[in-house]
């Protein structure tokens, strides 16, 4: 029966731990923020500066929203994609394990394409039916800072922002 209490003691405990801790980091991180479209919350972290302020710039700024370019547009994939992307982006900013200048990944790279041949679909169709005995051509390749022009300023090429090549 003792045996039972403490087991019973522990499991509460570190219940409360992970149940406090994660609460804590949650509201610290200002979490209820990151179920918005609002692009202010992918400023939170100081290292998306030169994102956001990119995109301020940017011609995308009237009309899209970050969620708009990098999540899908179904409720399932967009809050499964705000949820990985939401852990993984905690982990790497809190250890400090990311590349500088941070890259996208060769998944949210395909979520961006699938946007851009979306909300430009007319245009997409015109350009790829002119190419239709090759493979598809990604948006990225000839405009690889239409949402944040600020890497086409510093130099960047469409192989290095694809990552590709």
């Amino acid at each position: 029966m003792r045996g039972l209490v403490a087991t019973a003691a522990l499991v509460g405990i570190t219940i409360g731990a992970v149940v406090g801790i994660g609460g804590y980091t949650f509201l610290y991180a200002r979490g209820l923020s990151y179920l918005t479209n609002d692009p202010a919350a992918c400023n939170n972290c100081h290292v998306m500066n030169q994102q956001f302020d990119g995109w301020v710039k940017s011609t995308h700024h009237a009309v899209a929203v970050c969620n708009d370019c990098h999540a899908p547009h179904d409720f399932f994939g967009k809050y499964a994609t705000k949820a990985l992307n939401g852990y993984l982006h905690s982990y790497a900013f809190t250890t400090g394990d990311f590349p500088e200048p941070i890259r996208i990944t060769e998944r949210n790279r395909a979520i961006a394409e699938e946007n851009c041949r979306y909300c430009h679909s007319e245009m997409v169709a015109r350009i790829d039916g002119a190419h239709q005995d090759d493979d598809p051509m990604a948006c990225l390749q000839c405009h690889p800072g239409v949402g944040h022009p600020e890497f086409v300023a510093i130099g960047t090429t469409p192989w290095n922002i694809a990552g590709d090549r």
